[in-house]
């Protein structure tokens, strides 16, 4: 019988959604990566291998993880796990440049136009400036899966990654349509955990968008969706 793999794929801290820099964790987005790390660390939980976008809110996400768990591992960098850049696809559906988000009619608008960006872009329909094709941005994730299952056999092996490529790898795996990878988009939380079991041919999903680590009174505070 062949042994299965584990897979976590995570995805990043709460970043800094309506600021000049996105791609920059919050103090937020480093607590809640250091949780998760203490939260491995109390399960005894050790990988094998570590795959990482190559974003810095990836990279922080991932340092405080590894601080938490008290423990090194050199990641494996992989830009095909990096995030679609949701700046240019709302322009391809808005031109008109749009401040940032600060009430909550400003936040819904700005996830309308994603939302109907996203549905564009995946369909081909429109071409977001220096994005690749929705085709090639799926493959770079995919490519992803595969390498784990490839050289991983029986191993425990960790993703830090985004929601775009996160929510991908479901669609992938459960075969559902761009419309339902949209919706599992938009709805994934910051630092969340989704698990796959996996065998050198296939990838099985176990859980999605689940936060453990911050599952207590105390900590509701702590969860985010930017």
């Amino acid at each position: 019988m062949t042994a299965m793999g584990t897979l976590y794929l995570v995805r990043h801290g709460q970043a800094s959604f309506g600021a000049e820099d996105y791609d920059q964790l919050s103090d937020l987005g480093r607590r809640q990566s250091l949780h998760l790390g203490k939260y491995f660390a109390d399960r005894g939980l050790r990988f094998d291998a570590v795959l990482i976008g190559t974003l810095r809110r990836h990279a922080q996400t991932l340092d405080s993880i590894l601080r938490g768990m008290g423990t090194q591992i050199k990641p494996l960098p992989w830009p095909g796990l990096n995030e679609y850049d949701s700046a240019a696809v709302i322009q391809t559906v808005h031109p008109a440049p749009l401040k940032a988000p600060t009430t909550p009619e400003a936040y819904r608008q700005h996830f309308r136009l994603l939302k109907d960006g996203l549905k564009q872009w995946m369909a081909g329909v429109v071409s977001p400036r220096g994005m690749t094709s929705y085709a090639e941005f799926v493959a770079g994730v995919t490519g992803a899966l595969d390498h784990v299952r490839a050289n991983h056999h029986g191993q425990s092996v960790l993703i830090v990654s985004s929601g775009g490529p996160i929510s991908t790898a479901v669609g992938h795996v459960l075969q559902t349509t761009p419309e339902t990878t949209i919706e599992l988009n938009l709805r994934i939380r910051n630092t969340a955990l989704t698990e796959f079991a996996f065998t050198p041919k296939r990838h099985m999903l176990v859980s999605y968008n689940s936060l453990p680590h911050l599952d207590t009174p105390d900590l509701r505070n702590w969860v985010t969706y930017a």
